[in-house]
């Protein structure tokens, strides 16, 4: 008894400041994280505080479009 499609996911976490930040002027870069999140139990998109090395404080982690 296989399933068809596998629940959990790989997703990519990108900082929100940074994008933000890339608009206005040029910044250093962009923070992303990788995480696994089961799509049956959180079908919207994950968001998460998480340290961003280019901000070099604590800031809000969108999960990217595919």
């Amino acid at each position: 008894m296989t399933k068809r499609k596998d629940a959990r996911v790989t997703i990519a976490l990108a900082c929100t400041t940074c994008t933000s930040k890339e608009a206005v002027n040029k910044s250093t870069g962009m923070s992303r994280y990788t995480t696994r999140k089961n799509r049956r139990n959180t079908p919207t998109r994950l968001e998460s505080k998480k340290f961003c090395v280019c901000c070099y404080k604590h800031t809000y982690h969108k999960e990217l479009k595919k």
